[in-house]
């Protein structure tokens, strides 16, 4: 075991878990007041039911012995055999801290997708959503890429998330704001944010906790981490200019708002090609996914679905091509444990990569669907009543308000 590569471990763990907050802070702001607690409450019970789920079955479905290629097996349940000393996914650090840093991704995808039900849905109704949604998709999924699954025999790359993480809630957000509906006046009313400093501290401890979730999923502290945290950097900034010259292009002045969501843009298409890429191809990755998820934002209102929060336009369309540009620019002169992508002479890994963003949407979308169906049978429904959403889901849900002044 190496002291230098746990020590890096247990801080980019830590790293991640603090994304949650983080995202729960950049969600909340950008909700109406009466909905600020509700929106925020969405995240942080993610900490509590995805971590029991973790440790009795999770850890095992996603990591243990591989059935059919498809979920892992019961290896693992209640974490036995899981311990201190270095496990069969990372020689250097101990088994148990590789557990927990996987529990910070698990945590963190289902409160993404929050962000398109934002201020209609029941919050029973959520809870069941995150108990099913992380059993029947994340664990699968994950288990796909990382636990020794098909997609991971097939050679696909995905350095820290792009399809388990991004495409998975993304595609998960867009089936459930259409199953759940649009907001009541939403296209007649005023839905602006209430509190963007708030959504930019949140953007900020999200940028800062990237740097553990893409660095940290090197292993160790190295080359490889060195790299990783490079291209997070420069693809992001990228993807912030290419945002705002869009933006002022479009609608005549840059937006704050518009800088802080071209950089999570940049931060979602930059993570399953993090480790794999060179700077310059990061750059390139950042500056597409700037303009291409502002469109995506804007094309919403055009299709008429609403996605609150803009779950679907950064984390879907974001992670689609994330995970398509890594297997365009993937270079093993950057990563040799890698490989190269079409613009390195290989276009068999291009292929593999659009064949795990197509696997993965299809099967969120179906799953998805099936249980927003099941939830909605066992809690009576899936969205609040006209008076409860009328009032927000502040008061309505939980007993509470955010501000005293309202």
């Amino acid at each position: 075991m190496n002291t230098g590569d746990t020590a890096f471990m247990l801080i980019a763990t830590a790293m991640v878990m603090l994304m949650t907050p983080g995202l729960a802070l950049f969600y909340g702001g950008l909700v109406r007041p009466k909905n600020v607690m509700g929106t925020i409450m969405h995240s942080i019970v993610c900490l509590g039911v995805v971590s029991v789920i973790w440790v009795f079955y999770g850890y095992s479905l996603s990591f243990g012995p591989d059935i059919g290629g498809f979920i892992g097996g019961l290896k693992y349940i209640g974490l036995q055999g899981v311990g201190l000393n270095p496990g069969p996914y990372a020689d250097k650090i101990p088994d148990l801290l590789f557990c927990a840093f996987q529990l910070m991704f698990a945590i963190i995808t289902p409160a993404l997708i929050s962000g398109a039900i934002a201020e209609r849905m029941k919050f029973s109704a959520y809870l069941f959503f995150i108990v099913l949604w992380s059993s029947i998709v994340y664990l699968p999924v994950c288990h796909w890429v990382w636990g020794g699954g098909w997609l991971g025999k097939m050679g696909a790359l995905d350095f820290a998330g792009g399809t388990v993480i991004h495409i998975n809630s993304g595609v998960a957000a867009l089936v459930a704001c259409i199953m759940l509906g649009r907001r009541r006046g939403w296209g007649k009313e005023s839905f602006h944010p209430h509190n963007l400093p708030m959504t930019v501290l949140g953007a900020g401890l999200l940028w800062f906790g990237w740097f553990g979730f893409n660095a940290g999923s090197a292993l160790s502290a190295g080359k490889i981490a060195t790299l990783a945290i490079f291209t997070t950097q420069v693809a992001t900034g990228a993807a912030v200019l290419s945002w705002l010259i869009v933006e002022w292009l479009v609608q005549g002045k840059p937006t704050t708002l518009g800088a802080v969501s071209g950089a999570l843009a940049g931060l979602v298409a930059i993570t399953p090609a993090a480790g794999f890429v060179g700077p310059v191809s990061a750059v390139i990755i950042g500056l597409v996914a700037g303009a291409l998820c502002y469109g995506a934002v804007l094309a919403k209102s055009r299709l008429g679905y609403d996605d609150a929060l803009d779950v679907v336009g950064v984390h879907g369309v974001g992670g689609v091509w994330g995970a398509l540009a890594t297997g365009l620019f993937a270079s093993t002169m950057a990563n040799p444990g890698g490989a190269n992508g079409l613009f390195f002479g290989n276009p068999h890994q291009f292929f593999v990569q659009a064949v795990g963003v197509g696997a993965v949407i299809v099967y969120s979308a179906s799953c998805t669907w099936v249980i927003l169906k099941i939830v909605g049978l066992l809690t009576g429904g899936l969205r609040v009543n006209e008076e409860d959403e009328v009032l927000g889901l502040d008061l309505s849900q939980h007993s509470e308000i955010g501000y005293t002044s309202l």
